[in-house]
């Protein structure tokens, strides 16, 4: 997970605390931080370059498989009637 994307949850989050827990903002980053990066770090997430990367390669495959389709097709002889 990029850590500007958890930097700046943190200080969303600590922004919103009322005045008086403001003073125990570092701890609360602190510990806000940690456990945003331990539930982050269990779900099964991928980048935005990854999930492309994936996405392209898939596409090129349905393309290669939609051309076999077609030079089967065309390789078969037509169904008698």
């Amino acid at each position: 997970m990029d850590p500007k994307i958890v930097d700046d949850l943190v200080r969303r989050v600590s922004a919103s605390l009322p005045e008086a827990f403001r003073t125990l903002q570092t701890d609360v980053d602190q510990n806000f931080r940690s456990a945003l990066q331990a539930a982050l770090s269990r779900l099964d997430l991928v980048t935005r370059d990854e999930f492309d990367v994936q996405a392209a390669v898939l596409r090129r495959t349905r393309e290669r498989l939609e051309a076999m389709e077609q030079r089967i097709a065309e390789l078969e002889p037509p169904p008698e009637t």
